[in-house]
């Protein structure tokens, strides 16, 4: 087995250590009888490998990182989590970690080859209604971590995360949150979770609770708005909705209507693009359209900043649609992001090409003020 498998895998052996105490007891084994060679032998037939992103690679994210330490000219270091999706099409989260420029440019950090799951804080509490707590291994960088899903409701996987760095000091003192939205899929239902965490080490993943949470595609404001929490989400399937809720985790008003399909390049569904981004002007919310021969689209609409149920201006046609190779892919014609990072006056939109690559975008706020009306 280590012939096999060492070169492959990071810190083999333990992991099959550890999988054999766990299946210890249930086989009923007298661990004292048995060598640690047997041991291992043991725990390894209950592993196998699992390529966590052979399907699709998709639907990015992007935030400030928790750690800005050295960063100057305007430069930002970043986290991006994506959707990964393995062997069964089930969903994980997984991340990479850069540093973004003004100018658009961006570097990427490097990635091993090896990557580990996070731990379960408590393996006991895994039921489909249950917060779970998870953490990164001590020795695994972020680049290298992946959430799998846990309980009974994400068996079927995580779907769309979209972070956002929640400001809690209603006066933009920093009190800072990382916040997420995304589907949990149980094989045959869905519901929105919240993955909340500060540093990127530990997680907690909750279910939202209330009406609002059977629905998909729910996107948290960066802050509260007079003094509310604030979602944007397509709670009809179809069109846009603005919902307010006095909890992070209850989410019980069905909204006000936002947008309905308006242009012929999202007749079928719109829908956001991630977390309302505040700018001078108001709040620019990127949007995605769906439209003849289900081809996918991003655009934008800019909210008021007092009151984000007043749309002041949108898009006539897209920003950015899958067009010559990015059409070509595990499900074609599609240009999606769960998100958009501000760099001084310049947005960089890292977004899936067609579910099986990721690409990168950049324009500065004041050209697309200009391409709305």
């Amino acid at each position: 087995m280590l012939h096999d498998f060492e070169e492959r895998h990071w810190q083999t052996e333990q992991l099959f250590e550890e999988r054999y105490r766990e299946v210890e007891q249930g086989l009923g084994l007298d661990g004292d009888a048995i060598d640690i060679t047997h041991k291992r032998l043991i725990g390894a037939y209950f592993c196998h490998e699992y390529t966590y992103a052979a399907a699709a690679l998709m639907n990015p994210s992007i935030v400030p990182h928790p750690d800005q330490s050295g960063m100057t000219g305007g430069a930002v270091r970043f986290v991006m989590s994506l959707r990964a999706v393995g062997e069964g099409h089930i969903s994980s989260i997984v991340f990479r970690e850069g540093i973004a420029h003004a100018d658009g440019a961006f570097q990427l950090w490097p990635q091993s080859a090896f990557a580990t799951a996070m731990q379960i804080d408590d393996t006991s509490l895994v039921d489909a209604d249950s917060a779970v707590a998870v953490h990164r291994h001590a020795e695994s960088s972020l680049s290298n971590s992946v959430i799998f899903p846990i309980t009974e409701q994400q068996r079927g996987g995580l779907e769309d995360l979209r972070l956002v760095r929640f400001d809690h000091d209603a006066a933009g003192g920093g009190d800072y949150e990382w916040v997420g939205t995304y589907t949990a899929y149980s094989g045959s239902s869905i519901r929105s979770e919240l993955l909340r965490t500060r540093d990127f080490r530990d997680f907690v993943l909750e279910p939202i609770e209330g009406r609002a949470g059977r629905n998909k595609g729910m996107a948290l404001f960066p802050q509260k708005v007079n003094g509310r929490y604030c979602m944007v989400g397509r709670q009809d399937g179809k069109n846009l909705y603005l919902m307010y809720s006095d909890r992070l985790d209850h989410w019980d008003d069905d909204g006000v209507l936002l947008m309905e399909p308006k242009y012929p390049w999202e007749f079928i569904q719109i829908g956001n693009c991630g977390a309302p981004i505040l700018t001078d002007a108001g709040w620019l919310l990127l949007t995605h359209g769906v439209g003849a021969m289900r081809k996918y689209a991003l655009g934008c609409a800019l909210l008021d900043r007092e009151d984000p149920t007043k749309v002041l201006a949108r898009t006539r046609t897209p920003l950015l649609t899958a067009i010559d190779a990015d059409r070509f892919g595990y499900v074609p014609n599609v240009v999606y992001t769960c998100g958009a990072l501000k760099v001084g006056e310049t947005l960089l939109v890292p977004y899936g090409i067609s579910d099986s690559a990721v690409g990168f975008a950049s324009a500065t706020i004041g050209e697309i003020l200009q391409l709305m009306e």
